[in-house]
């Protein structure tokens, strides 16, 4: 899977998960895309969203309901919720150290970059000497802010260093995701879009995206 496709795959794999599920076709609707983006934009890992939806669907086909179809991927979201709250329970212990070691990958992995030009160079420096400042006592939540400033400054850099490889990009990205643009809202059209383009950006100079969540 190419770093363009892993952003699309975090939508089509809900959609196609919550459709084979239920059982027939079913467009998702404007609100149930704005709740995936949702679920995208705080880090939460497909396999938990997924686990939320199947056990949503499960407790509906045991359900006095059952022979009413689930009109909503927003059905599931309460499910999802718990599904969360276990994920997050589970990992508790190990925070810290998990944050630690998490902010200590990145920081090198800014620090092996490679090919970054004038304006790039330095900004990814200076990322990978404030996330090792972060390392102590931060748990995922309070440092993906700074992460995703970081990621914001890196990219913008990266296009400042070759405007004409970023025009590029965004022409390469807006054909690869042609097929979403009339299936969801704009704003969340317009986040994956974004998402795709930082990733693909950073994959190019052997960067991960700055986040804890794919850690």
């Amino acid at each position: 899977m190419t770093a363009l496709d892993r952003e699309a795959a975090y939508y089509q794999s809900v959609e196609e998960f919550f459709v084979s599920r239920r059982g027939d076709p079913l467009l998702l609707s404007n609100a149930d895309w704005l709740l995936v983006k949702r679920w995208r934009s705080q880090g939460l890992p497909l396999r938990v969203v997924l686990r939320g939806i199947a056990d949503a669907l499960d407790a509906h086909a045991h359900s006095w309901g059952r022979r009413r179809k689930v009109g909503s991927l927003r059905y599931c979201e309460a499910e999802v919720e718990r599904a969360r709250e276990r994920w997050e329970r589970a990992t508790a212990d190990g925070a810290a150290s998990d944050v630690a070691g998490g902010l200590e990958a990145l920081s090198a992995a800014l620090e092996r970059a490679r090919g970054l030009g004038p304006a790039a160079a330095p900004v990814a420096r200076d990322a990978a000497a404030r996330l090792r400042r972060l390392r102590e006592g931060s748990r995922p939540r309070d440092a993906e802010p700074e992460l995703q400033v970081a990621e914001g400054a890196l990219v913008a850099a990266i296009r400042a260093d070759d405007p004409d490889g970023a025009e590029r990009l965004d022409a390469t990205v807006d054909a690869a995701l042609a097929a979403y643009r009339s299936r969801m809202p704009a704003k969340v059209f317009a986040s994956l879009r974004e998402q795709s383009i930082r990733r693909e950006l950073l994959a190019r100079h052997g960067l991960p995206r700055l986040t804890l969540f794919e850690i």
